[in-house]
């Protein structure tokens, strides 16, 4: 078991609190670091201006490694230590594994907290993932950084950019912060490709964006729609258009299969009729 933290004694000494260490920034000023030893790990807890918070941050730190009854839910504003830091000690306490993000371990999952409130929920498969990348939120969408880049994380699920939740996704049992893979349901997932329910089908509507959309065709195969839309950029860049159209990406068939159905996939008349628009000149 952990050894408690002593209380301190204001008896005009230069000794610092138990868990407590000075440091100094670069500009020469001093501050203290919090840190703690449980189950042979050392855990940094966090810094603080004076060596008496600090104090009180590593004190927390010991109470939520000793209490089992210190639930995530119980966090406060008021604590000393850091939201992201109580969700890991208490993983840690509960599980015996000590991760950096805020990530609480279950048997096939495990919840990514942002807030007390609020919490995602993962297939134990992408621990590797979210372990080393901590989550952000941003406009309602979640990013983590990537080779210098912010990578929205549901393109880690077949969810494009672009896509728009109950039209080219779903979330099966409406959470939208759920990403279990089993919750994720990609209803299109190529570029320009629209599936419709009707009459006891399903169709692929097609449509590409030059000055505005154009119908390409309906297609009674999500493969063909999505190979007639390749067709389309090529048709248009051919008649001049010059937009950096992105192609669909196409798995699992032959060049010979992908071959065969782009030549018999049909294209609407406009979009072989299409021409860039050209302005005279101001003179």
């Amino acid at each position: 078991m952990m050894k408690k933290a002593s209380e301190i004694q204001v008896n005009g000494k230069s000794e610092h609190p138990e868990g407590v260490f000075p440091a100094v920034k670069k500009n020469g000023q001093v501050y203290y670091r919090a840190s703690l030893t449980f189950r042979r790990k050392h855990i940094s807890l966090g810094s603080a201006d004076t060596a008496l918070t600090a104090h009180d941050i590593y004190r927390e730190g010991v109470r939520l490694l000793n209490d089992t009854s210190v639930t995530i839910l119980a966090y406060r504003k008021s604590s000393p230590l850091a939201f992201d830091k109580w969700v890991c000690l208490i993983n840690f306490r509960d599980s015996g594994i000590y991760i950096k993000t805020p990530i609480y371990l279950g048997q096939k999952q495990f919840l990514y907290y942002l807030s007390p409130h609020r919490i995602l929920k993962f297939d134990i498969d992408d621990l590797f993932y979210y372990s080393s990348h901590k989550i952000m939120c941003r406009g309602g969408h979640y990013f983590v950084a990537d080779y210098g880049m912010q990578v929205n994380i549901a393109s880690r699920y077949g969810i494009k950019n672009y896509a728009v939740e109950g039209v080219d996704y779903r979330f099966i049992n409406g959470d939208s912060m759920d990403f279990r893979r089993e919750n994720i349901e990609i209803r299109n997932r190529y570029h320009g490709v629209r599936m419709q329910y009707k009459n006891g089908q399903y169709r692929y509507t097609v449509r590409i964006h030059v000055n505005g959309y154009l119908h390409v065709g309906t297609y009674c195969e999500e493969l063909e729609a999505a190979i007639a839309y390749n067709k389309a950029i090529d048709i248009l860049k051919k008649n001049g258009i010059t937009k950096n159209f992105l192609p669909n990406y196409i798995e699992g068939i032959s060049p010979s299969r992908y071959a065969e159905i782009y030549t018999s996939v049909a294209v609407s008349d406009r979009i072989q009729a299409y021409r860039p628009i050209i302005f005279p000149n101001n003179q």
